[in-house]
């Protein structure tokens, strides 16, 4: 009988660690989504420096959003990835020499983009 009462004890102190930890791991995941939901990025106030530099994200995942910004402006539903990649080159070379210049000031003066 008191073998039993210790397999029991044993049982119990591992189903409270158990509990302890599955109580954590989902309070833990809970909460990574909210603060991830959190970022928000206004995109007129990105500097040239900032996007040649990497230091957003990566100047192709901005030029992505500009050229579906500008596209949606013109009705455009037609993405030219050959001619994206080719005009992220382009602005890309254009910042770094411009670096003190919002990036969508930039767009608008290499492509004419309004």
């Amino acid at each position: 009988m008191i073998a039993t009462d210790q397999a029991s004890a044993a049982e119990e102190k591992v189903m409270t660690k158990a509990v302890g930890f599955v109580s954590a791991l989902i309070f833990a995941l809970g909460a990574v989504p909210a603060a991830r939901a959190q970022v928000m990025l206004d995109v007129s106030k990105i500097t040239c420096d900032q996007f040649a530099g990497y230091k957003i994200t990566t100047p192709q995942n901005i030029a992505i959003w500009l050229n579906g910004y500008y596209s949606g402006k013109r009705s455009n539903t037609v993405i030219d990835m050959q001619k994206l990649g080719e005009n992220t080159k382009t602005l890309e070379r254009y910042c770094i020499q411009n670096p003190q210049i919002l990036v969508m000031n930039a767009v608008e003066t290499i492509f004419g983009e309004k």
